[in-house]
């Protein structure tokens, strides 16, 4: 039987004894179907074939990276507007980012100042982002992660 004939239901027994007849393999192809499928070929070259479909695969996945834009909370407006603008070169080029305001020594007895830098943030990209992970308070420093909004095509 060569490529494309059409499937025929042998006996395990018979199928290795014309495997072996040809110097070849019986490999089971897939085994969840009633009867199982199986094909007369070398296993070698089955491995291999296998191998380098895993390897294609894994070329075309895309990594997303996590980038960190951290700030602190009487930021000027301008050092803002640079931090939203590598912010939004990030997210369009697929990474996620986070949001880091850290304070230091006396200015944690006004976190709402942190919150309020976050919530600008939140206004300047709501267009383009989507907040994954609300501001939330982690000791010394609130965080808040934002990724590229999904766009829907019709």
């Amino acid at each position: 039987m060569g490529e494309g004939t059409e499937p025929v239901i042998i006996a395990t027994m018979t199928a290795l004894e014309m495997a072996r007849e040809k110097s070849m393999d019986l490999v089971e192809i897939s085994p969840n179907q009633d009867p199982p499928v199986a094909k007369i070929i070398d296993f070698s070259k089955f491995k291999f074939e296998m191998v380098k479909k895993a390897r294609e695969a894994k070329k075309k996945q895309k990594v997303i990276h996590i980038k960190e834009i951290k700030m602190r909370p009487n930021i000027d407006s301008h050092d803002f507007e640079h931090k939203v603008k590598h912010a939004v070169e990030f997210l369009e080029k697929g990474d996620k980012v986070k949001f880091t305001l850290m304070f230091r020594g006396r200015e944690m007895v006004h976190p709402e100042l942190g919150f309020e830098v976050m919530n600008k943030i939140k206004e300047k990209l709501v267009d383009l982002a989507q907040v994954e992970r609300e501001p939330q308070q982690e000791g010394r420093n609130i965080t808040m992660f934002v990724s590229l909004k999904a766009v829907i095509k019709k």
